[in-house]
This record gives structure tokens, sequence and C-alpha cells, in this order.
């Protein structure tokens, strides 16, 4: 959930903080956006060519700063990764080998079979829908 807006001086702190705080570059960029137009006179347009980004970035940037949406809060990326995993990948592929063995070989793979097993192997209860997706042997 986002805070109210901030205004004039309070934004200016709360960017100059962030600026001196900042752990990457999306977060650098959005601060700089906030604080170089009223600290340094800049345009959006000069603010916009120090930063590296357009001047509608710039403007957006300002704008999700100043309605407390700083970048980089999120936590948990979105993009990539396995967000519904049950196992590493270490041990999913130790639950899985035998029956990816079998559909290496010209085996038919049934779901059903696969579901117990990983299902008591992750502690699971009854609706928990597992899906396998076998690659093609190049």
């Amino acid at each position: 959930m986002s805070r109210s807006p901030l205004r004039g001086q309070e934004v200016l702190d709360d960017a100059l903080r962030a600026l001196a705080s900042a752990t990457t570059i999306e977060q650098l960029r959005q601060a700089q956006a906030v604080v170089l137009p009223p600290q340094y006179g800049m345009s959006l347009e000069q603010t916009a060519q120090a930063t590296g980004l357009s001047k509608g970035w710039v403007c957006r940037m300002r704008n999700k700063f100043i309605t407390g949406e700083a970048v980089g809060d999120q936590g948990k990326s979105v993009h990539g990764g396995r967000h519904r995993e049950n196992f590493t990948p270490e041990r999913e592929a130790e639950l899985l080998k035998p029956f990816l063995e079998s559909a290496g070989v010209g085996g038919i793979l049934v779901v059903g079979q696969i579901k117990t097993p990983t299902r008591s192997g992750a502690g699971m209860e009854d609706g928990v829908v597992v899906s396998v997706q076998v690659a093609a042997s190049a």
C-alpha cells in the first residue's frame, strides 16, 4: 500500500535520503529525477539527459516517488524464476528421475503416478496440481 503523497521539502528530503542509500541504478535514477530539477535548477530535458532516461520516464519516476512508489520496494521480483516451486531443483530432479527415465525410452508419463510421490515428498494435501513438461531429446 502506498503512503500519502509527499509535498515540497518532504519530497526533496526523502529523495536526498534515497539518493544516498540507493543500491540499484533504478533507485539512483529515480532519486536523481526528483532531486536534480529543484536542487540544481535543471529542466526535465536536462534531467533526462543526465539520468539516461527519456523525459517521459523522468516524469513517471518523479510522480511514482512522490506518491510513495519507490522502485525496488516490491521485494521479490515478479519476472522470471520459479514462483510456485515446491522443491529445490535438485530435489525435483531426484523425484522425477524414474519417470523421466521411462519416458526417455519410449514410456508414457501418467501424471497421476507422478502426483502421489511429489505430494508426499512436499508434504502436501489434495488439491495441488503438479504438472510435468518433458523436453524431447534431440
